[in-house]
């Protein structure tokens, strides 16, 4: 068993989780730690060289652009509900590299074959 991609799934599941967690109860510590795991699950997306890797990075970045803000605008303005949308915009791409992680790990066990 490969730990390093146990890790690697974990957080990039982790972060999705977590996301989805700060949707069902809206407040400022949830949002925090989903921007935490988020950050994680992008600093071991960098330096990764696999087929998919640049997309998933990509998208990872695209999340943390969106939880940032959105932990911004509901601990500083206090408005809950601009906070909610870039949740709901980070939670479409954590989606979008999970669905890379699958395609990218299908791909690998086709040429181990």
């Amino acid at each position: 068993m490969d730990w390093g991609k146990v890790i690697f799934v974990f957080f990039s599941l982790m972060s999705l989780t977590t996301i989805g967690g700060f949707l069902y109860d809206n407040n400022v510590v949830a949002l925090f730690i989903a921007g935490s795991v988020n950050m994680i699950s992008t600093i071991l997306k960098i330096g990764v060289r696999n087929i998919l890797s640049a997309e998933m990075l990509a998208s990872s970045l695209v999340a943390d652009l969106h939880l940032i803000p959105a932990f911004f605008y509901l601990q500083f303005f206090n408005d809950k509900e601009t906070a909610i949308a870039l949740a709901i915009g980070a939670l479409i791409a954590n989606i979008v590299s999970v669905i890379f992680a699958i395609i990218e790990s299908s791909k690998a066990r086709d040429n181990e074959y």
